[in-house]
């Protein structure tokens, strides 16, 4: 073979070659994917991935709104999911990151800070995040939302915990739950007395909260002997309210006697996905 038609072969070797290359690999071979599994969530891509060794996800909407919004999800994320199927229907990211068994710590705090950067900066999404918490997941939200007030959008609440000394601590009217408590102090580092002298609860941020004007939305259950609003949710709005700074409340009358008045069907859905598309779209 003449040596000007054997390179001319071996050119077109090299093509062939390199266009099965890109037929078939999805990016560079030292590419690492950010995520460890996928799986689907309502029918909606649900990807799983790791921050500071702590299990998290993010479900993906089908078509992102405008600026990429998104809810930061904090504790028992299934619990009354109504409104955050319906807010990625319209085109909000949900994100989660498990932070179980620290109470919203100065520890849960970090790992969310690490958990916020890694969505905002290496997903992409809006820089203010709508944030979400059931129950003890109150904690979380606020003790984080205090560290950073310039990236939250709002703030959505479901019978959220607003003090460790009446949940888990028992300390006031509720049933509290003393095995929680002991854990709850282990994650704090406090004895009795530094708990009950503690001052880093959602209850004491309200001038934090109520400076940086961060919209709020609670629901509550006026018979919830878990949490009992009275201890919490309405001890925080009145302290809102002596800085200028107002919280709405859903009020639900009874909640179930099987959860101590804890847990209900949530009457108000809609009113949640208006109040976060109000607040987490117009987001700078």
């Amino acid at each position: 073979m003449p040596f000007v038609s054997f390179v001319r072969a071996l050119q077109w070797m090299v093509l062939l070659t390199t266009a099965t290359l890109v037929c078939v690999s999805p990016g560079r071979a030292d590419e690492t994917p950010w995520f460890t599994r996928q799986s689907k969530w309502h029918g909606f891509d649900q990807f799983h991935f790791q921050v500071a060794d702590r299990p998290a996800y993010l479900v993906v909407p089908e078509k992102p709104a405008e600026g990429s919004p998104w809810i930061w999800r904090a504790r028992f994320p299934g619990y009354h999911a109504e409104m955050d199927i319906a807010l990625v229907g319209k085109g909000f990211h949900i994100g989660y990151g498990d932070v179980g068994g620290m109470f919203g710590n100065l520890r849960a705090a970090a790992i969310g800070d690490q958990f916020y950067e890694f969505i905002t900066t290496k997903r992409g999404l809006a820089k203010q995040v709508a944030l979400e918490g059931v129950s003890r997941g109150g904690l979380l939200v606020y003790n984080w939302a205090v560290k950073n007030p310039d990236k939250v959008a709002c703030i959505y609440c479901d019978t959220p915990v607003c003090d460790i000394k009446s949940w888990p601590g028992g300390k006031g009217t509720g049933i509290g739950s003393p095995p929680t408590w002991k854990q709850c102090l282990k994650a704090y580092g406090f004895d009795e007395d530094q708990a009950k002298a503690f001052n880093g609860n959602p209850i004491d941020h309200a001038k934090v909260i109520a400076d940086a004007g961060i919209p709020i939305l609670h629901i509550v259950s006026e018979n919830d002997r878990i949490v009992p609003p009275k201890e919490n949710t309405y001890v925080l709005k009145s302290r809102l309210a002596k800085h200028g700074h107002e919280m709405e409340v859903i009020s639900v009358p009874e909640g179930t006697a099987k959860s101590n008045g804890h847990h209900f069907t949530h009457p108000q859905p809609e009113r949640v996905v208006d109040f976060i598309l109000k607040h987490a779209t117009s987001a700078e």
